[in-house]
């Protein structure tokens, strides 16, 4: 296989010493990491755009990004789980950077590779999923971007403070402050909603 000849480590020299560290296998780690993780970075892209073909694209170059870097992975620094969502963000990131320069759709276009109706309705499945999600973060719109993702990756992909801090390249107390302040103004806006379907409710009542 051409990828795990490029990638593998080379042979232990013969009467060296023994290596205190079990060297690291990149294939096997790169497939372990992608097996764990692209149905959490499928529904990443599945709550920021609604073409199955964008959500299987971005969810291909998160990976090719990962691979290509996998050598910055530290596993004493944060989860994989992170890593992965880190590097998402940015993908996602370049994307809509890309979009706002109106970029030749052709030229975008001529690399895609076609979905199979199968993996169509998969994606299709997975967006309407998500669509819950995307309107929480829809309603957390007025906070900055980094509040709205420290709720998404600890309340709807399930990292922890730390981990969430690690893929967002920030402190950790940090993000639990950005996190109590986005979750503060979650419950504001339910209770607002609340608020509002109350008369209704009592007018239903006495009738």
């Amino acid at each position: 296989m051409t990828i795990k000849t490029a990638l593998a480590p080379p042979a232990a020299q013969s009467g060296g010493p023994p290596s205190p560290r079990k060297a690291r296998d990149p294939v096997a780690e790169f497939e372990r990491i992608y097996r764990d993780n692209v149905d959490v970075v499928t529904a990443f892209f599945a709550r920021r755009a609604t073409e199955p073909q964008t959500v299987a694209d971005l969810t291909a170059d998160t990976f090719v990004a990962a691979i290509t870097s996998l050598a910055t992975f530290d596993p004493r620094k944060g989860t994989a789980r992170g890593w992965v969502l880190g590097i998402a963000r940015r993908v996602f990131a370049a994307h809509c950077e890309s979009l706002s320069r109106h970029q030749d759709r052709v030229s975008r276009l001529a690399g895609r590779r076609d979905l199979e109706v199968d993996q169509i309705e998969e994606l299709e499945a997975r967006i309407d999923a998500e669509r819950s999600s995307r309107q929480l973060l829809q309603a957390l719109a007025d906070l900055p971007e980094t509040d709205r993702v420290a709720v998404e990756l600890v309340d709807v992909a399930g990292l922890k403070p730390g981990e969430a801090a690690a893929a967002l390249g920030i402190a950790a107390g940090t993000l639990r402050m950005r996190l109590m302040r986005a979750r503060a103004r979650l419950r504001k806006e339910a209770s607002g909603t609340v608020a509002k379907k109350s008369p209704d409710t009592t007018r239903k009542e006495e009738s």
